[in-house]
């Protein structure tokens, strides 16, 4: 949608409400401005609507599925509908479990931990390190990095014709990568994957916050996602999906909750009967509150409408694209090339500027956050900025002073509750720090570029 399309469609939606819409920051400059947080893709504010819900209930808090009193059972049945909840939102087949962990990360190194024996893993260098690198008890095939979604499809095809001996195999893949924002052809990996004897679990982390994601419609067999990408605090995540290798594994962690009963053996030793249920990965006290703050959000991206979300950030998705090309010494970083379909994330480098410099200089002068470096994502960045993908780096900022070149780039990324305000306030404050630089000067300190004073 280009911005003049979109600019004349009066069906879209307002942004929805977000905690920290009102806060106001100093500018090294002078003044005040009201904070633009464009770093959705790192933590995004939390609903109004999340924080409301789960403010209701904090007075009503209680252990849950060990207690007899009325706050527990209510906690208890809180926290089971909030499963349901989930399960719902994501299109869960009827058999699939939804296992609550702390974040994607966590996620994946449960399904990491539950592989039968021998399982080979599938995983493109394109990854976030959370899909990355959890599988390291695994066989481990890393795929290059594609440079259109037909060519993921057959370089996974390609991998997993070749694979000796032929076992349980496992492929891991993004929704929509956290660099690019673009969205990766998950419905054919699945098929490919299925066709060749694989399962494929789905990081829906930057993916859930923006689109639809239907468990059964994208034939995945597990989908992984963290509470804070998903307009919810409190750190919680899921892993949903298929029950079988999660059955047949010994629990994620050991402790209350996870086990059914428990007995002294004769020789002195404990016999355990562990749960099949979701419970026999979800050991110890669970984050209620985190739980129900995942589930307010469902609901309340569900009820906004998510075709509705997605026709207006893909209106500021076109403000973004549109300021920056305007801009020569710009380059927006991609993979699927500029007519990929992508949610609302978007990385660049500048032309003559340190990565870091320049969003110091967007924050202390402007008032925007985003963010800058590797995104933990280092092959990924590295194969984009044309440098060695298996060299190392740091996800933060390198020791680089203001104006030298550093390997790492800046990323922009807005959703449902970006105002028009702070994209056209970043596209001005790009265009005016390229064309009249930095009205500050700035130091590097601890690795990170800051305002001098």
């Amino acid at each position: 949608m280009s911005v003049s399309t979109a600019a004349a469609d009066q069906s879209l939606c307002t942004p929805l409400p977000v905690l920290g819409r009102d806060v106001t920051v100093p500018l090294v400059t002078g003044g005040e401005v009201t904070y633009a947080a464009l770093d959705y893709a790192a933590s995004a504010p939390a609903l109004q609507r999340v924080w409301d819900d789960v403010a209701a209930y904090a007075p009503y808090y209680g252990s849950v599925h060990r207690g007899a009193g009325y706050l527990s059972q209510l906690s208890t049945d809180l926290f089971e509908n909030s499963r349901v909840t989930v399960a719902e939102f994501f299109g869960c087949r009827a058999d699939d479990q939804v296992i609550f962990t702390r974040s994607t990360t966590d996620s994946l190194n449960l399904l990491a931990a539950v592989l039968p024996a021998d399982c080979e893993v599938f995983v493109f260098e394109t990854e976030h390190h959370a899909s990355l690198l959890p599988w390291r008890d695994a066989r481990v095939t890393y795929l290059n990095a594609p440079r259109t979604p037909g060519e993921a499809v057959r370089t996974l095809e390609s991998a997993l014709a070749d694979r000796d001996p032929y076992g349980p195999a496992l492929v891991c893949v993004t929704g929509a990568s956290n660099v690019t924002g673009e969205l990766w052809p998950v419905r054919e990996l699945a098929a490919a994957a299925h066709a060749h004897g694989a399962r494929i679990v789905l990081d829906a982390a930057q993916l859930a916050p923006h689109h639809p994601v239907d468990i059964q419609d994208l034939d995945v067999d597990w989908v992984a996602f963290s509470g804070h990408k998903l307009y919810a605090p409190f750190g919680s995540g899921v892993l949903a999906g298929r029950a079988d290798w999660l059955q047949a594994s010994e629990p994620y962690l050991a402790g209350g909750g996870a086990s059914r009963k428990v007995a002294r053996r004769a020789d002195g030793g404990v016999d355990v009967e562990w749960h099949d249920s979701a419970a026999r990965h979800e050991a110890g006290s669970p984050n209620v509150i985190g739980v129900y703050s995942i589930a307010s959000a469902c609901k309340a991206l569900t009820e906004a409408g998510f075709d509705s979300l997605v026709a207006r950030e893909q209106y500021l998705i076109g403000k973004v694209r549109d300021g920056l090309a305007a801009v020569p010494e710009v380059k927006v970083l991609s993979l699927f090339g500029d007519d990929a379909p992508r949610v609302g994330v978007i990385s660049f480098v500048v032309d003559g500027w340190n990565s870091s410099h320049f969003a110091a200089a967007l924050s202390a002068e402007y008032g925007i956050g985003v963010r800058d470096g590797l995104f933990c994502a280092h092959p990924l960045v590295r194969t984009l900025l044309g440098s060695d993908p298996q060299s190392q780096g740091e996800c933060g900022a390198p020791e680089a002073a203001p104006g030298e070149k550093s390997l790492n780039a800046i990323r922009v990324s807005f959703g449902a509750g970006t105002p028009d305000e702070h994209v056209e306030r970043f596209v001005r404050a790009v265009t005016e720090l390229v064309r009249d630089g930095a009205r500050w000067n700035y130091r590097t300190e601890d690795g990170r570029c800051v305002p001098a004073v």
